[in-house]
């Protein structure tokens, strides 16, 4: 039946223990956000100071400028898909204790979200992968040669 009387304590216990690894998780993925978030914003305020260059300045760093946008537009996939990340996982967990408070069947809407949130991080992951290649580009290409 998919319906019964409420959720006994074993039940609830049960449903924190099985929600503990999702919620280390989701500190994970707020920790790499706020990695992705901080470099993101480092980007920002150095395009913004190229901007702000003369015209004559302004070409000197032209190339840097067009790696930070590249860069940017990656970070700011990354950043979305660790966000949808987290939300599936937060639903994930919020569905596991619904589902033992009304006594349904979630199990399947439970997995399909976190399958959904373990795609989304591997596809953020390889975001934030690139926009550290381009970063490494742009070091060396602006760094001089050493002999």
């Amino acid at each position: 039946m998919i319906f019964d009387a409420g959720a006994n304590i074993h039940d609830v216990s049960l449903a924190i223990r099985d929600a503990v690894a999702p919620v280390f998780l989701l500190t994970g993925i707020g920790s790499i956000l706020g990695v992705l978030v901080n470099r993101l914003s480092r980007s920002i305020d150095r395009a913004r100071a190229i901007n702000a260059m003369n015209d004559e300045q302004f070409a000197k760093f032209a190339d840097e400028l067009g790696i930070i946008v590249r860069r940017t537009r990656w970070m700011r996939w990354s950043v979305g898909l660790f966000i949808f990340a987290g939300l599936c996982v937060a639903i994930s967990i919020a569905s596991v204790f619904i589902s033992v408070e009304l006594r349904l069947n979630l199990t399947h809407f439970v997995l399909i979200t976190f399958i959904a949130a373990m795609f989304s991080l591997t596809i953020g992951l390889l975001c934030f992968l690139r926009e550290i290649i381009l970063a490494s580009k742009e070091v060396i290409s602006s760094s001089r040669q050493i002999p």
